[in-house]
């Protein structure tokens, strides 16, 4: 039992970005919007974080931070796709490859500098349950946050009038706007959410997950977390399952080699992003080609004038 509840301890914690930039990025699809630069806003969320947090002596400011870079890069991404309504993949690719360059200036002075991680928030009774105690209840704020962020997206999608809205935009943006609502400000709201998310599972990884800064350590984690939302066919609480199912794929990786299983490292460490080529080829011939996804995911919007 204290295996088992080990390997799901780091099941979590593989999990929990992956989760946070899938949920942000699902709210982006459904108003419409294609980003592809999560990966960026990840890794500028991860270098803002642990930079602010060594210089202030904060972990809060460092959250903050990153929250902050990533909204900032968001807001790169939808003046391009919004106010000039350029093509939002290349738009996409150009923000994840200039996050990528821009932490590693900002995370160069900071290169091998260790900080204590953020502690776990215990549960008071709850938390000294067997086995579901230290699993459900003495987690760190992340983790709590992602369940958070899961039911309140699912609640606001699917609840509430402002989720209907949203979703209006990206399933017929014209007739939206038709009817009075502000397309691109919507758009420019979900954009910034994604962002923030971005951010939040970029200080996840420099804070908790690793507590210290190296280049390009999001291992493509942004990558991921695009195919999820495909995955979980853009409803939230089936990205919390694609989030659990990839993060497990990579910890199992980690016991097979520490197991000492012949099979190739190198394959071994490709497994999860293989995984997600194959689970996206079967969704798309399952589908005869075509994604259940927004009907004008992708397509700029510009209003008449």
């Amino acid at each position: 039992m204290t295996l088992l509840e080990a390997i799901i301890l780091t099941v979590i914690t593989a999990s929990t970005p992956l989760l946070i930039a899938a949920i942000g990025e699902l709210v982006v699809e459904r108003a419409g919007v294609l980003n592809l630069g999560v990966e960026g806003m990840m890794i500028i969320g991860a270098a803002a974080g642990i930079a602010t947090a060594i210089t202030t002596g904060s972990s809060a400011l460092g959250v903050a931070a990153a929250v902050l870079a990533g909204m900032l890069l968001a807001l790169l991404f939808a003046a391009l796709v919004l106010g000039l309504a350029a093509n939002q993949v290349a738009s996409g690719l150009a923000l994840a490859i200039l996050g990528l360059g821009l932490s590693g200036v900002i995370g160069a002075p900071f290169v091998g500098v260790q900080r204590e991680g953020i502690g776990r928030i215990e549960v008071p009774l709850l938390a000294d349950l067997p086995f579901l105690g230290p699993i459900l209840f003495a987690q760190d704020p992340f983790v709590y946050a992602s369940f958070l962020l899961v039911v309140g997206v699912w609640w606001f999608l699917a609840r509430t009038r402002a989720g209907l809205v949203l979703r209006a935009c990206g399933e017929n943006h014209a007739a939206a706007h038709a009817l009075g609502h502000p397309v691109l400000r919507i758009r420019l709201l979900a954009i910034l959410f994604g962002g923030a998310c971005a951010g939040l599972a970029g200080a996840y990884m420099s804070l908790v997950y690793t507590p210290f800064w190296t280049s390009g350590m999001t291992g493509g984690r942004g990558w991921i977390a695009l195919a999820i939302v495909v995955f979980a066919s853009w409803l939230p609480w089936r990205a919390a399952a694609g989030a659990y199912l990839f993060g497990g794929l990579t910890i199992l990786q980690l016991h097979a080699q520490g197991a000492g299983v012949p099979i190739p490292s190198q394959f071994m460490s490709a497994l999860p992003y293989l995984l997600t080529v194959v689970v996206l080829v079967l969704i798309m011939r399952a589908r005869r080609g075509g994604a259940a996804g927004p009907a004008c995911l992708g397509i700029p919007f510009v209003p008449d004038r």
